[in-house]
């Protein structure tokens, strides 16, 4: 999934293990899906958990 406000979406790397053996993982963003308002009305958005701090912030 992906953020609908800033585009965030999952990162892919390595775990590396002690004896130095990679095995492949991802890292996923906290994308949560809720309602919102965006220019004075509601929608409903895949927002990720930093986004929507920075929204109720705004809200404020």
């Amino acid at each position: 999934m992906k953020c609908d406000i800033c585009g965030k979406r999952a990162h892919h790397g390595y775990s590396v293990s002690h004896s130095k053996q990679h095995t492949k993982r991802r890292w996923l963003p906290n994308i949560h899906h809720t309602t919102i308002m965006i220019n004075g009305k509601k929608e409903k958005v895949n927002i990720c958990t930093r986004c929507l701090r920075t929204q109720y912030k705004e809200a404020r």
